[in-house]
């Protein structure tokens, strides 16, 4: 069933949701500084890709002072406007039952967008 979810997922927008976080991954890459960014976009693709069957958990180091400090960066730097859309996404596909699967995925994908730095996706 999660395949099939997966497969749904990509043809119905997920590959292009997955290409643009690619694409904002390689440009923050350029610069040395926007690397521990581009890495946490390309963390983003990963579960943009295939989203049902994953999880994100806050991994053990997630209270350390230079992952709250990339975090708030983050989220100033454009983290909310990408949870944001994902959110709005979830909501709209929440109106139908069809689109409750997808719009968990959303939610997912907005959890993980507002904080990313020490999240790690595991198999759920």
């Amino acid at each position: 069933m999660g395949c099939l979810m997966n497969i749904l997922w990509l043809v119905f927008g997920g590959i292009f949701t997955a290409v643009e976080y690619m694409i904002a991954s390689l440009l923050m890459m350029i610069t040395i500084v926007g690397i521990p960014f581009g890495m946490q976009t390309m963390k983003m693709v990963g579960l943009a890709l295939w989203p049902f069957g994953k999880d994100v958990r806050s991994g053990v180091r997630s209270g350390g002072c230079l992952y709250i400090l990339m975090n708030v960066l983050w989220i100033f730097l454009g983290g909310i406007w990408i949870c944001l859309s994902h959110l709005g996404f979830g909501i709209l596909l929440c109106i139908t039952v069809i689109g409750i699967p997808f719009g968990m995925q959303h939610f997912k994908l907005a959890a993980l967008a507002l904080a990313p730095f020490g999240k790690d996706i595991v198999e759920a």
